[in-house]
């Protein structure tokens, strides 16, 4: 999170158009919808109608479109023809989902149009593509968007489509099922960009990161199970895991203290618990933590365990890498990974 000294020294480094910043922060402004780059050539905003991020996903995830003429995705004085082409694609049609059929009308090569992507901004066209999507998706939400499904599929052309797209991962209304359950879903702000929490009135019962790939799936799994219908809005569960993420981002709190349903077989659970008991600041391999709960030779059933895992950060999955040292998997994506690793060694 931006802090207020930082967002007045990035700001005097934008007034001065400082060269240094070049891969610091990026602006957006929320008179236009743009973000930049710090050398931006274009007239200066109001520091009120500024935003600061440190990378150009997070701009994109809030729902920013990238500038033209600084070209935020591009490297300082490198532009590539092939970003310049599929940027303006995404621009075009911005809540469409691409297909390899789209990169055939394009002639471009979806394997180098990711390379590309992935070499120099680290992330792929379609990650690109989907966060601007998510971007558009949080607009609406805040804009005052009812339904959570806009959060979740923007792109559906038609209002049918729409429809049925709700009821699938929603399940009924709760005024057509008066025997329903009814879980509510927030969508909650964070550093590494927004997450959705979704609980009843006693407990947390998932907790994801928005672009996480499946998470349509685990929603609908969840519903399914729970025979819950999901709709927006809050409990006390969702106000005490807001409450506890802003304290951890800001590195006040490092053990999490909201009530958890954890849904999982015997040995998923005990997974769960003894990922819990690995302190903040640490981690452990699978084999370390396959010996922890007693069964040595389950290295592989652990790594599942841990990859069913529903609640990020507060069942700290992120804190198992491999034998070697390498990060390994991560549903978030290992950027978020490392920096939650990271994060933790500094937490109280």
């Amino acid at each position: 999170m931006i802090c207020d000294e930082e967002k007045e020294e990035f700001y005097q480094a934008l007034i001065r158009k400082n060269s240094l910043y070049e891969g610091v922060f990026f602006v957006a402004v929320t008179s236009t919808g743009i973000f930049c780059r710090p050398t931006c050539p274009a007239r200066k905003p109001k520091i009120q109608n500024c935003e600061f991020y440190k990378t150009a996903q997070e701009a994109l995830i809030a729902g920013f479109r990238p500038c033209k003429r600084c070209r935020p995705l591009s490297p300082p004085n490198e532009v590539s023809d092939l970003i310049v082409k599929l940027v303006a694609a995404v621009e075009k049609e911005p809540e469409k989902r691409w297909t390899d059929k789209d990169f055939r009308e394009l002639s471009v090569d979806a394997s180098t149009a990711r390379r590309q992507f992935k070499k120099r901004f680290g992330m792929t066209f379609v990650e690109y593509a989907r966060a601007r999507r998510m971007g558009i998706a949080m607009k609406q939400v805040k804009s005052g968007e009812s339904l959570i499904q806009a959060q979740l599929s923007v792109g559906y052309e038609s209002s049918s489509g729409f429809r049925d797209a709700f009821s699938k991962i929603m399940g009924k209304a709760p005024n057509k099922s008066k025997e329903t359950r009814v879980f509510n879903a927030a969508w909650i702000d964070t550093e590494l960009g927004p997450m959705i929490a979704i609980a009843d009135d006693q407990q947390l019962y998932l907790l994801e990161f928005v672009d996480r790939r499946g998470l349509e799936r685990e929603i609908e799994r969840l519903r399914q199970k729970m025979g819950a219908a999901i709709v927006p809005g809050e409990t006390e569960a969702i106000q005490s895991i807001k409450k506890e993420l802003c304290l951890y981002f800001q590195g006040k709190l490092s053990t999490f203290s909201t009530p958890l349903a954890l849904l999982g077989s015997d040995f998923q659970k005990t997974v769960w618990k003894s990922l819990m008991e690995i302190p903040p600041g640490e981690t452990r391999s699978y084999t370390e933590l396959a010996q922890a709960i007693g069964k040595p030779s389950a290295c592989r059933a652990v790594a599942r365990a841990n990859g069913a895992n529903q609640i990020a950060i507060v069942i700290p999955c992120h804190r198992v890498i491999n034998s070697n040292g390498e990060l390994g998997g991560y549903g978030g994506g290992l950027g978020r990974k490392k920096y939650l690793i990271d994060h933790e060694k500094n937490l109280p």
